[in-house]
C-alpha cells in the first residue's frame, strides 16, 4: 500500500491523505472521495503511513501537471498568499499521451511544425526586433501607432522556426477579435485564442490541437498564460502597463510579474510593451525603444473645462459626423455608472448592505449595488432628509448617449463598455458595424483604452480625467496621464486628428503630452521621495466580518503581532475606503518595506483564514 498527500483542485482545504495500490507520481491529477462526492484532486508527494484510516484514491486520471508548474504554482502560492490547490489550479495539466514539454506533433501533413509569415519590417522596427532577440527580459517602449504589433509577429515567426511555441497576452478579451484577425494572416490555425468567454468544449478543441502540435501560438488575456504549452520559447505582455492583469481573486497574482517568473523557470524570452509603460518595469527592465509612429500625422490638442457633455463637445462632435468622420468618446465610469444624490444635504443614496453610492442603470430601470448586486426600483427622494427630487451625480455611457443622439440628427453611436459588450458576439458585431461605418461615434469606458486599431477616427473627446486624477491612490497622476495617451493614441493612426480633453487642470496635461518618458522620469523622482513602489513592495491586509467589532479587533490584534518586525512599515490601518459590502465590515492594514523578503516573513507570520492578504495591490478601495 502507498500513501499520498493530495490538494484538492479549485479549494482551500488543507492537504490531505490518501492511499492508492500502485505507484503514483507527484503532479498526478486523481479523483479521491470526500464525505458522499469524488473531488478532483492533485498528489504532491509520497508519504509514509499515517496514523490515522485513510481513504482510496478511486481513480487516476490521464492528466498531469509538470514538475515546472508544481514549482511555479508553489511560488504563486507563497508569494500571493493562496492555497497551494487555488495556485495550481490556474494551471492547465498536460495531458498523460504527451509528456510534459513533449508532445506527438502529428498535426502537419508534412510531418514537420506549422510555419508563419514574417512581417516586412520598417529599419526602425527591424533595430528593435534586433535587440529584443539579444535579451532574454525586455520593455518595448513604443509610441502608440508604432508597429509593435508586426515586431510581436516576427518575433513568434522566429520562435516557429526554432521549434518553439509562444503565448501572447493581452490585457482584455475586447482586444481578441482585432488581434485574432491579424495573427491568423500569419499563422492560420497555428495560432488559438484563449479566454475566459471561450466554451468549454472550445477549450477542449484549442489542447487537443495544442497535443498534437497544430496549436503553436496560444494568444489572449490573463488565463492563456496557464495553457500547457510544450517548448515555449516566448512570452509577450502587451499593454503591460494595464491593471486588469492583476486578479482581484485568490491568488491575487500579477501576470504580468507571473510572465517574469514563468520566462526565468523555463528559459524563454520575456518582451513587456506599452505606449505608457508602468513605472516598475521602466525601473526593472532594459528598455528597447520605438520613438516615431508607423504612419506619422498631425494631431491637435485642446483643452476645455467641465464635467458633463457641453457644447464645445457637441459642436466638435457634429463638426467630425457631418465631415464624414468618426469620433471616440471616453468616460471614465463603468456603463449607466452614476449615482443618485440629494441637492439638499449633499448625501448619496447608499447601498443598505455596502457603503458605496448606487448605481443608476436607467436602460434597467433601477439602482443596482456593483459590490454586491443589489438592486432595487430608482428613488426620487432622500433617504437621509426626505428632500425630492435626487439629483444624478456623474454622467455614464447611457445618459451621454441620449444627450448625443438628441442633439445630433442622424449620428450613430455604438456603446462599448462592459454592460453592453458581454459576449464575444456581441463585440464581434460592434467592431465590424464601427469599421464598415454603420456606427460613427465609439462611445464608453475603460474598454476604449486598450490598443483598438481604428483608421478613420479623427476626433477622440476624452471626458473626466480630474476625477480619476483625484483618486486616493499614489498611481493617480499616472493612472491620468497614461489613459490621456492611450484614449488619444485610437485617434489619428492613418489621417490628421484632434484631440478634445476636458479638465480644469490643462498645465499638468500639457507638459507630457509629447513625451511620456519626460513623465516617467518625473514621477519616479517623486516615488522615490515618497517612499512608494518600485522603490519599496507595498502589500494590503483586508479584514471583512459581520460584527464591526470582531473586524476591528481583528485588526488591531494584527497590527500589534506586525509591530515587532522592525524592518516594515505599517503605512496605516483602519476602515476602508468602501467600509461595508455584501453585510460584512472592512477595514484594512496598508504596509511598505524597502526589502520583500522580511516583509513576507511578517506576512506569512500573521496570515489566517480571517485576513486577506494582497501583495502587490493595484487596488485601494
Amino acid at each position: 500500500m502507498h500513501y499520498y498527500e493530495v490538494f484538492l483542485l479549485r479549494s482551500s482545504a488543507p492537504c490531505l491523505t490518501y492511499h492508492a495500490d500502485g505507484v503514483l507520481y507527484a503532479g498526478s491529477v486523481v479523483s479521491v472521495p470526500l464525505k458522499n462526492s469524488l473531488k478532483e484532486a492533485v498528489i504532491v508527494a509520497e508519504v509514509q503511513k499515517p496514523d490515522f484510516k485513510t481513504a482510496e484514491i478511486s481513480t487516476v486520471t490521464d492528466k498531469r501537471y509538470s514538475a515546472k508548474q508544481m514549482e511555479m504554482a508553489k511560488f504563486i502560492s507563497e508569494y500571493y498568499f493562496s492555497s497551494f490547490s487555488e495556485a495550481i489550479s490556474l494551471f492547465i495539466p498536460y495531458r498523460r499521451g504527451a509528456p510534459c514539454g513533449y508532445p506527438k506533433r502529428r498535426g502537419c501533413a508534412d510531418g514537420g511544425q506549422p510555419q508563419g509569415i514574417a512581417p516586412t519590417l520598417t529599419t526602425i522596427q527591424q533595430n528593435a526586433y534586433t535587440q529584443l532577440l539579444q535579451k532574454e527580459k525586455a520593455l518595448l517602449f513604443g509610441v502608440t501607432g508604432a508597429g509593435k504589433t508586426e515586431i510581436f509577429i516576427a518575433l513568434m515567426a522566429k520562435m516557429l522556426e526554432e521549434g518553439k511555441t509562444s503565448i501572447f497576452l493581452m490585457p482584455e478579451i475586447s482586444l481578441t477579435p482585432q488581434m485574432e484577425k491579424r495573427l491568423k494572416v500569419y499563422f492560420g490555425d497555428a495560432v488559438a485564442m484563449w479566454h475566459s468567454r471561450i466554451t468549454r468544449k472550445k477549450k477542449e478543441q484549442i489542447l487537443e490541437a495544442i497535443e498534437d502540435g497544430r496549436v503553436r501560438i496560444v494568444a489572449g488575456a490573463r488565463s492563456a498564460l496557464f495553457t500547457p504549452l510544450p517548448d515555449l520559447g516566448l512570452i509577450i505582455v502587451d499593454e503591460e502597463h494595464d491593471d486588469s492583469y492583476k486578479a482581484q481573486t485568490r491568488p491575487r497574482y500579477h501576470a504580468r510579474d507571473v510572465a517574469v517568473l514563468m520566462g526565468q523557470k523555463l528559459g524563454a524570452k520575456v518582451v513587456l510593451a506599452s505606449a505608457t509603460p508602468s513605472m516598475t518595469s521602466y525601473a526593472k527592465y532594459d528598455v528597447v525603444k520605438l520613438e516615431k509612429p508607423f504612419i506619422e500625422t498631425k494631431k491637435q490638442y485642446r483643452f476645455i473645462a467641465g464635467d458633463s457633455i457641453s457644447q464645445p463637445i457637441l459642436n466638435a462632435l457634429e463638426r467630425n459626423f457631418s465631415s464624414g468622420h468618426q469620433s471616440l468618446l471616453f468616460l471614465p465610469t463603468r456603463g449607466n455608472f452614476k449615482y443618485l444624490y440629494c441637492e439638499r444635504c449633499g448625501k448619496t443614496h447608499l447601498c443598505p448592505f455596502c457603503s458605496v453610492g448606487m448605481a443608476l442603470h436607467r436602460k434597467y430601470r433601477h439602482l443596482k449595488c456593483h459590490y454586491c448586486n443589489y438592486t432595487e426600483p430608482i428613488q426620487d427622494t432622500c433617504q437621509h432628509c426626505g428632500h425630492t427630487p435626487l439629483k444624478s451625480e456623474r454622467m455614464g455611457t447611457q445618459e451621454a448617449i441620449e444627450v448625443i443622439t438628441s442633439a445630433i440628427a442622424g449620428i450613430k453611436v455604438e456603446q462599448f463598455d462592459r454592460d453592453s459588450i458581454t459576449t464575444s458576439k456581441k463585440l464581434k458585431d460592434a467592431l465590424k458595424r464601427f469599421e464598415s461605418g454603420a456606427s460613427h461615434l465609439i462611445l464608453g469606458t475603460q474598454m476604449l483604452s486598450k490598443g483598438h486599431d481604428y483608421a478613420n477616427i479623427t476626433l477622440s473627446v476624452i471626458m473626466g480625467l480630474d476625477h480619476i486624477l483625484g483618486l486616493a491612490d499614489y498611481r493617480a497622476r499616472e493612472r491620468a496621464m497614461s489613459l490621456l495617451l492611450q484614449i488619444a493614441g485610437r485617434s489619428g493612426r492613418a489621417k490628421e486628428a484632434e484631440v478634445l480633453v476636458q479638465t480644469n487642470d490643462p498645465d499638468f496635461f500639457r507638459t507630457y503630452l509629447h513625451d511620456y518618458e519626460v513623465f516617467i522620469k518625473d514621477e519616479l523622482a517623486f516615488l522615490e521621495m515618497a517612499q512608494y513602489p518600485p522603490f519599496v513592495s507595498l502589500a494590503r491586509i483586508l479584514i471583512a466580518h459581520k460584527d464591526e467589532a470582531k473586524a476591528g479587533k481583528i485588526t488591531l490584534d494584527t497590527v500589534t503581532k506586525l509591530k515587532v518586525f522592525e524592518e516594515i512599515e505599517i503605512v496605516g490601518h483602519g476602515k476602508a475606503p468602501v467600509e461595508r459590502i455584501a453585510d460584512k465590515f472592512r477595514f484594512q492594514i496598508l504596509l511598505k518595506a524597502k526589502n520583500r523578503v522580511p516583509l513576507l516573513k511578517a506576512l506569512h507570520s500573521v496570515d489566517c483564514r480571517e485576513i486577506e492578504i494582497d501583495m502587490d495591490p493595484v487596488e485601494f478601495s
